[in-house]
């Protein structure tokens, strides 16, 4: 195709999903229109949160304030908005914003964004509902551990430590993938110790490890988080439509060992638990293939789902939806106001509960529909 004909091509499909007129294109460079153009399908992708959700916010779990930002990434362009310079705003930690330009932008990441323990205790990233960070389907997107040398330690008892504060916000993330990774799942965000929130942020085609009894959360993994306190989910969507869902050997959406989750107004649906072999697996297995959208392990730790939609997605072993392991039967669940819909399990899941594989405490369910 000649240069010409392709710069149309460009513009078109530009005017398209932007839905604004050709000739606003006109101008354009065609490098910015190259650095559009993998985001453009993004603007009809499936839309963050569940739009059913009604469930009340605490401000804890609410979005931050980013009005008066420590770092811009972008100078107003698009080719200004770098993984380097993600990385590097990443690294000084504090509130993050970008200035890319007006339309969505995926900004494809070279490097894992790391966040170093010893910078700002509190790390905001905000895309402002038009960026999203690609790993390109080689990489994992974007990583803080507490526990890191490389990373600095910074207290005695860094399983058990209030810092870094990270919430994502306003963010798409997209084809992650960790399987190159020596630490397992995460596909897209791999958390250790301090805090995490989420609000309003979108995750489509992630992957991490296809088999592995402990190997999870193609999306997010989660570790050791302070004092026990829970990982905010809010008006987030982990899939969403047929060929967004993420897939790992377990916890197609969230994963994590011992932590809690209070996930609000979300929506996950075309996830998949793709392992086989269950935990402790099976002889002759390697493990892996619960909990389609989330699974939680460990002992004493609580799953909250409230106005929250889970549908479509899937597992090989137990909880299409939820699989939800406290080894000290000291963990509760609780579902409210929410829908959990067509979620196969083809290996096992709890009487009464299409969908959910719960060992725990309690297990409660109001206002909800579980099929």
């Amino acid at each position: 195709m000649k240069h010409h004909a392709w710069t149309l091509v460009l513009r078109l499909l530009a005017a398209a999903c932007l839905l604004a007129p050709s000739s606003a294109l006109a101008d354009a460079d065609d490098d910015i229109l190259l650095l559009l153009v993998p985001a453009l399908t993004a603007s009809r992708a499936p839309a963050a949160g569940n739009p059913d959700g009604r469930c009340a916010v605490p401000a804890e779990a609410a979005a931050e304030d980013v009005s008066t930002p420590d770092h811009v990434i972008g100078d107003g362009t698009p080719q200004s908005c770098t993984s380097a310079a993600v990385v590097a705003a990443v690294a000084q930690g504090g509130v993050i914003t970008f200035n890319c330009g007006p339309a969505p932008l995926t900004i494809p990441m070279e490097e894992t964004a790391r966040i170093f323990n010893n910078a700002d205790p509190d790390v905001v990233i905000d895309g402002g509902g038009r960026i999203t960070l690609s790993g390109q389907g080689v990489r994992r997107i974007l990583y803080m551990n507490a526990c890191d040398p490389d990373l600095v330690w910074t207290t005695p008892h860094c399983d058990n430590q209030d810092h870094p504060r990270l919430t994502l916000q306003n963010l798409t993330f997209r084809d992650g993938d960790s399987r190159g990774e020596a630490l397992d799942g995460g596909g897209a965000v791999w958390v250790r110790g301090g805090r995490l929130k989420i609000v309003n942020c979108r995750f489509f085609n992630n992957v991490c490890a296809l088999t592995g009894q402990d190997a999870g959360g193609a999306a997010v993994r989660v570790l050791s988080q302070y004092n026990g306190l829970p990982v905010y989910v809010t008006s987030s969507t982990f899939g969403g439509g047929p060929g967004y869902g993420n897939q790992g050997s377990n916890g197609g959406g969230l994963s994590s060992i011992g932590v809690s989750f209070t996930v609000l107004n979300s929506l996950f649906s075309y996830n998949a638990a793709v392992g086989y072999g269950a935990n402790p697996a099976r002889d002759g297995t390697p493990g892996g293939g619960s909990g389609g959208a989330i699974y939680n392990d460990g002992n004493t730790f609580t799953l909250r789902l409230c106005g929250t939609r889970i549908e479509r997605n899937t597992a090989n072993e137990g909880g299409g939806a939820v699989f939800f392991v406290s080894n000290d039967l000291t963990g509760t669940m609780g579902v409210e106001q929410s829908v959990l819909r067509d979620n196969p399990s083809l290996g096992f899941e709890t009487a009464g509960y299409p969908g959910v594989f719960f060992l725990g405490a309690d297990l409660s369910a109001t206002d909800s529909v579980i099929e």
